[in-house]
């Protein structure tokens, strides 16, 4: 018999601790060099990781580091330097232009537009949810290569909105609703941006800009709870690297704020939230 086994990615936080014990001591050795002439200090490394890989593991870490080394070794002989120390100057000169971009904090409050966090296969990573309405017949557009589970979470969205909302969401009747959301050229599924999506909703409707400072994610029913969601751990580390300020998150996973850095959790403002009225009170007004 066989058992399939899923294993989480590596968080930033520990690819960071590969990279100093394991990672940049191999390559040192590897490359000829002594421990003292190449400085590589944590924020270097965390800067390789979000910008020059993007992996579950940490091989392309290891072949980046590989060849920051072999630039070292090269820079201490024309320039008979003793030691080097790496900054984001040399790793542009000696690995070109940053090669990936994670999402970030929008710098402005926009009606129907909402930041979600989401769970990917290399990490946790944040997501603008966008939508908008024009003159129409009441037709629904969804753009951004939503999966199936995604595209019932709309649904279901709609659904609450037109609920909460009856007199505001009857400008659908005879409008076209457009839902968008970046990157358009990555796959996306699974239900746990559906209070993201009812709240860019209830924004549009009632005209009211959510604040960039939150980012939201968890699934939401029918009746109007908030469910449980996977991949806490890697959606708050993302938040606090894109500079959110605020998260909300369903309460039933609040025991999981266990497993999560004390470091990110510091940071970050976490409200857990039981149903998505809740959400709508705090952001849209009661």
């Amino acid at each position: 018999r066989l058992e399939i086994i899923e294993l989480s990615s590596y968080t930033e936080l520990e690819k960071i601790e590969i990279a100093k014990r394991h990672l940049v001591p191999k390559q040192i050795k590897e490359n000829g060099l002594k421990n003292s002439q190449l400085k590589i200090d944590d924020d270097m490394i965390s800067y390789l990781i979000r910008y020059y890989t993007r992996e579950s593991g940490v091989r392309q870490l290891e072949r980046t580091i590989a060849t920051v080394c072999r630039k070292s070794v090269l820079a201490i002989l024309k320039a008979k330097k003793r030691s080097i120390k790496v900054t984001k100057k040399l790793i542009h000169e000696w690995l070109g232009n940053e090669k990936f971009e994670y999402g970030k904090r929008e710098t402005k409050d926009q009606v129907g537009t909402v930041t979600g966090l989401a769970y990917t296969a290399f990490g946790g990573d944040v997501l603008q949810i966008e939508v908008n309405h024009f003159e129409g017949k009441g037709k629904l557009v969804i753009t951004g290569q939503l999966g199936d589970v995604m595209k019932e979470s709309v649904q279901i969205a709609i659904s609450l909105v037109k609920i909460y909302y009856p007199d505001e969401t009857k400008v659908l009747e005879d409008h076209d609703l457009h839902i968008h959301i970046p990157a358009g050229a990555i796959p996306k599924d699974g239900p746990s941006a559906g209070i993201t999506l009812v709240t860019a909703l209830a924004s549009l409707v009632k005209d009211k800009a959510v604040p960039t400072e939150y980012a939201m994610t968890g699934e939401v029913s029918l009746r109007g709870y908030v469910l449980p969601i996977g991949g806490l751990t890697e959606k708050l580390m993302a938040a606090q690297r894109a500079g959110i300020e605020k998260v909300l998150m369903p309460e039933e996973n609040v025991e999981d704020l266990e497993d999560v850095p004390e470091e990110v959790k510091e940071k970050l403002t976490i409200v857990p939230v039981k149903r998505i009225r809740d959400v709508l009170d705090l952001l849209i007004g009661k």
